[in-house]
């Protein structure tokens, strides 16, 4: 496997006014971890999702929609509990506003022993993020159980920290960040979104040197249209954002970046290139609606990159 993405996928209900408003919403599919696998499959990279879905519709319609769009599902597995779910809504700048209905969710229930019979070892590259850490402590030992599976095979572990509020607490997340860390190749924070609860700072280059500190053998600052600070023990390199031809929703584009970053990764590229090439996925996602609505391919990428030369 090129890419093993490890998370709970959601029903998404998206409304486009703000949700103290909405009385009508569209049916989609998003969450962190199936949006940076939709992203990864769609530029290319074999990619398989590891999840427990509910044993519901909802569930069932889940995996077919990752099977649609080119994600390995075959560890995307029945269990006990329902199918997580958010509504979502929105206003004319793009900015989203989630209400999460994932409580005892089957992910939630996810622990080591789920990921035991996944071959990891084979994976490339493996994402894994803070909002599945946080869903409980059996997912916080999954994560852990992946990264030190993968690191130890000799592939490559991504962790985006993407601290939520409504899930943990800053400590709570500083705590699993600090004793995941040394198990990383790549940590993705954003700043000051991330950067500001979890290392206390909203400058991205303390925030970068507090990531290698933490023991992360490199990390990638990511600040919206600043474009990424990168560093590594080698030092500095801003990597400038791709501009968005226009903003629909920011609803995703993180995990966009995420995904076609470890997609580019496990295809050799280095990393300033897979970065930039994950900056104009998460421009492309920009455009469309909801963490799914529009997910760039690798031709256009590519476009993108061949029209946004380096300044």
């Amino acid at each position: 496997m090129d890419v093993v993405v490890i998370g709970e996928p959601l029903v998404e209900f998206s409304a486009s006014v703000p949700l103290t408003e909405a009385d009508t919403f569209h049916l989609s599919f998003s969450g962190d971890a199936l949006n940076a696998a939709v992203a990864a499959a769609a530029a290319g990279a074999h990619t398989a999702l590891v999840t427990l879905v509910g044993d519901d519709e909802f569930g069932e319609r889940l995996i077919a929609f990752a099977r649609g769009h080119g994600v390995d599902t075959t560890w995307m597995t029945r269990g006990p509990g329902s199918t997580g779910a958010y509504a979502v809504g929105a206003d004319p700048s793009g900015e989203r506003a989630f209400a999460y209905l994932r409580a005892g969710s089957a992910a939630s229930r996810m622990g080591p022993a789920d990921l035991a019979r996944v071959p990891l070892a084979q994976a490339s590259v493996l994402v894994a993020g803070g909002i599945t850490a946080a869903l409980s402590p059996s997912c916080a030992q999954a994560v852990r159980y992946a990264a030190e599976t993968v690191g130890g095979a000799g592939g490559t572990v991504v962790y985006d920290p993407n601290f939520r509020s409504r899930l943990t607490t800053p400590p709570a997340a500083t705590r699993f960040l600090t004793d995941l860390a040394p198990h990383v190749d790549l940590l993705t924070p954003s700043c000051p979104g991330d950067s500001l609860p979890l290392l206390a700072t909203a400058d991205p280059r303390e925030a970068a040197l507090a990531c290698l500190r933490l023991g992360a053998r490199a990390a990638a600052v990511t600040r919206g249209p600043d474009g990424v600070l990168l560093a590594s023990p080698d030092g500095f390199e801003h990597v400038p954002a791709v501009p968005a031809t226009h903003i629909v929703d920011q609803t995703g584009a993180g995990d966009a970046f995420t995904g076609v970053l470890a997609a580019r990764l496990a295809g050799g590229d280095r990393l300033p290139d897979a970065v930039r090439a994950g900056t104009a996925a998460a421009a492309i996602s920009l455009t469309g609606r909801g963490g799914t609505g529009t997910v760039a391919t690798a031709e256009q990428i590519d476009r993108l990159l061949a029209a946004s030369p380096r300044p």
